[in-house]
């Protein structure tokens, strides 16, 4: 079964709608992440994706998030509870909920504003070029399971 298409209009909002249920006090229903930092971690996909802010991996790294974690992260397959998160994703400290809630709707916004065809052909930070399928399932697999975690 396919996963909802973050590029259409309809499930972008629907997974901001998501986003604004939670309150700065949400709590998890696993995992160590306050709320905020869970916004911060779900940002750092979309940072890598349009901003210059994370070192790019060397040439054998890529080989082997190409070889061995790229399929988990793209496929359909959802993630487990309290799976090993990437050290690019790992927050620490705290953050600004109001902050972390508008980046993230922002990235969102953009994803749905420049649609598939803003994707086609492009290149991901770590895997090389996806298809739309692997740039939708990743983008949305993630905050979506991230928004399970917290319930909404």
């Amino acid at each position: 079964m396919a996963l909802p298409n973050i590029f259409t209009k309809d499930v972008s909002d629907h997974v901001i709608a998501r986003i604004n249920a939670l309150k700065p006090d949400t709590q998890p229903g696993w995992g160590k992440m306050d709320v905020a930092q869970m916004l911060a971690h779900c940002c750092v996909a979309y940072e890598m994706t349009f901003e210059d802010n994370h070192p790019k991996p060397n040439f054998l790294m890529k080989w082997i998030l190409k070889t061995f974690i790229k399929n988990g992260v793209t496929s359909e397959t959802p993630y487990k509870r309290n799976a090993q998160t990437a050290p690019a994703f790992l927050i620490k400290g705290s953050r600004d909920f109001e902050t972390e809630k508008r980046r993230l709707i922002g990235y969102i916004r953009k994803t749905h504003e420049l649609g598939e065809a803003g994707f086609e052909g492009r290149a991901s930070h770590s895997f090389g070029v996806l298809t739309i399928p692997e740039w939708n399932n990743m983008f949305y697999k993630h905050v979506d399971h991230h928004l399970n975690q917290f319930g909404v």
